[in-house]
């Protein structure tokens, strides 16, 4: 799957500067039924002979045949397909090879295309060779590494979208509108006496204003894509003992947290994804808030403090009108995320809950469970706006970085333009380097760094 490519590198080849051929499973290792070998690189045409038995000569098509080792020794019953460049996911000659699962024999054919003239391949390089061969662009090579980690449907819609190329297209059309800003600067400083005249100051300053307005809009949506990709940080808080955990376990519907009757027994925070229809959920038990002395739960503590305060809403609880009250208290000082009160153990509670708790739930039952996630999701909305996962959005921290520098450097030439502070041709340094921080987003930039960071962190084989 390579989505759409919607913007061309700055440099294009068929086989990377180093001219290797690389080869890595592409599946996880363990037992399974089948796995994946990918090859990719010149060299695959020579391997192709050499492993295979028959080899496939007709590209694209599924082909039954037999792996063997140097020695003729048979490896594996497999399929492979051989992709001819540049139409493969790397713009390389690419061969896969469908061998059975487990450790061994995927590992005995990885080490015969080793033998036969392939080099191990990095983490990420496969995805990385698709990036620098322009089939597809940095943005979308990040939403593979965003597809294959997802946690939450949420998260998958968002992936799939980016790698169709919607963030790609609204960056590059940002882009493109900075460098027409670019050329009407050049226009009035290279030909000042045309025909046409010079181009109206006030025209650059409207272009420029709009610009502002849309890295503006575009950098709003970065902390609901965050939400979105991340999942949204939904602490449990209270004093111990109060039901906290009981209740992270029946939202959860099975048991990740202890649950005894010893108070302080979670010493730290332990989290795990809900997936909502509408918000991805990072839900979070935190230890118990109190005073102590026990150093090892002090530690906890201040671990529960940390979550409070990045918490997108917190969720206060207690099992009586008192621990409630107490329990709001620990959170507004630690926190100023919205809050939604609850009060736990309804099930064995007696007399009226108490008036400022929004809902009482029961671990036991599941009494309140549905209403309280309901209330978690309206904090969430009503603090973020209705979820649009469906729409472009920056994800990653790269992401805003960019557009931050794009729109600081535009804002610095508009001062400059509006009050006349610089000559043109030194104001307009300030526009071309707002194009080459948008352009470094979809990896229009000529060096590795940027392309490190993104490739880290993904896993060999992809």
């Amino acid at each position: 799957m390579t989505g759409r490519p919607v913007a061309s590198p700055p440099f294009r080849a068929n086989v990377l500067a180093d001219g290797s051929t690389i080869v890595a499973r592409a599946t996880a290792a363990g037992r399974g039924a089948l796995a994946v070998v990918r090859i990719s690189g010149p060299a695959v045409p020579a391997i192709a002979r050499a492993l295979l038995d028959p080899h496939p000569d007709e590209p694209r098509r599924a082909a039954h045949t037999t792996v063997r080792e140097a020695s003729g020794a048979v490896l594996d019953d497999v399929v492979a397909v051989r992709y001819m460049a540049p139409h493969s996911f790397t713009g390389e000659d690419l061969l896969e090879i469908t061998t059975h699962g487990g450790l061994v024999v995927p590992a005995a054919v990885v080490a015969a295309a080793i033998a036969a003239g392939a080099r191990e391949a990095a983490p990420g390089e496969f995805t990385r060779r698709a990036v620098l061969n322009g089939k597809l662009d940095l943005l979308q090579a990040e939403a593979i590494g965003d597809l294959i980690d997802a946690r939450s449907s949420a998260a998958h819609r968002m992936a799939l979208r980016q790698l169709d190329g919607g963030l790609s297209r609204r960056i590059n059309a940002l882009r493109e509108r900075v460098l027409e800003l670019e050329a009407l600067l050049a226009y009035d400083i290279d030909f000042p006496e045309e025909d046409d005249g010079p181009v109206p100051r006030q025209r650059i300053a409207l272009a420029t204003d709009d610009l502002l307005q849309s890295l503006g809009a575009l950098l709003a949506t970065e902390k609901q894509g965050t939400l979105v990709h991340e999942g949204a940080l939904v602490v449990l808080a209270g004093a111990p003992n109060v039901g906290k955990s009981s209740l992270f376990n029946a939202l959860l519907g099975e048991a990740r947290a202890i649950v005894t009757d010893v108070p302080g027994t979670t010493r730290d925070a332990i989290e795990a994804v809900l997936d909502l229809p509408r918000w991805p959920l990072r839900l979070v038990d935190t230890a118990g808030l109190r005073k102590t002395s026990d150093e090892v739960e002090r530690l906890g503590i201040e671990v529960s403090s940390r979550y409070a305060a990045q918490a997108a809403v917190v969720i206060a609880c207690g099992d009586t009108a008192a621990s409630l009250a107490s329990a709001m208290a620990a959170v507004r000082e630690r926190s100023g995320a919205p809050v939604v009160s609850v009060l736990t153990k309804a099930d064995i509670a007696t007399g009226e809950p108490p008036a400022d708790a929004d809902v009482a739930v029961s671990a036991l039952t599941g009494s309140g469970l549905r209403r309280l996630l309901e209330l978690v999701e309206t904090r969430i909305t009503d603090s973020h706006g209705e979820p649009t996962v469906d729409q472009p959005a920056l994800t990653h921290a790269r992401h805003r970085a960019a557009v931050e520098r794009a729109t600081a450097e535009l804002r610095a030439f508009a001062e400059s333009w509006r009050d006349d502070l610089l000559p043109a041709t030194v104001a307009a340094v300030h526009v071309r380097a707002a194009a080459d921080a948008l352009g470094e987003l979809i990896g229009d930039v000529r060096v590795d760094d940027v392309l490190d960071v993104v490739f880290r962190r993904f896993c060999v084989g992809k």
